[in-house]
């Protein structure tokens, strides 16, 4: 059953054992979320970012989707902090779940950018870091 916090402006998050690969695996598939995830794993463990502080080509609907697919798969955690939507990687617990994954798949991202020159964009429609 997905966890959910008491207050009317709690997220629903799959618990660590309702974490699926193949979620994961779709959520880290698009360019986009797969750059929110990069800019996630740049930061200390228990760092939250706002959505805010993602700036990402695509319209705020579009944006609000990849985030809310990302969080449903259990790739992130996000909690209101007054106003703002804080965003983690729920980097732990997807290190238990499926050794290895996270690392690789961020560092082939990163090949590909060295071999691709794409900046962190992901290698998809000339998007920038």
């Amino acid at each position: 059953m997905t966890t959910a916090a008491p207050s009317s402006r709690a997220l629903a998050h799959p618990t660590r054992d309702e974490i699926r690969l193949e979620s994961v695996l779709h959520a880290l598939a698009d360019p986009m979320r797969l750059r929110v995830v990069r800019e996630l794993a740049e930061e200390d463990e228990n760092s939250e970012l706002s959505c805010s502080h993602f700036v990402l080509p695509v319209t705020k609907s579009t944006t609000t989707h990849h985030f809310r697919v990302l969080r449903e798969s259990g790739v992130i955690r996000q909690i209101y902090r007054g106003t703002a939507k804080m965003s983690v990687l729920r980097r732990a617990e997807l290190d238990e779940l499926f050794p290895g994954l996270l690392g690789s798949v961020l560092a082939a991202a990163a090949r590909q950018d060295d071999r691709l020159g794409d900046g962190g964009s992901g290698g998809v429609g000339g998007l920038g870091s």
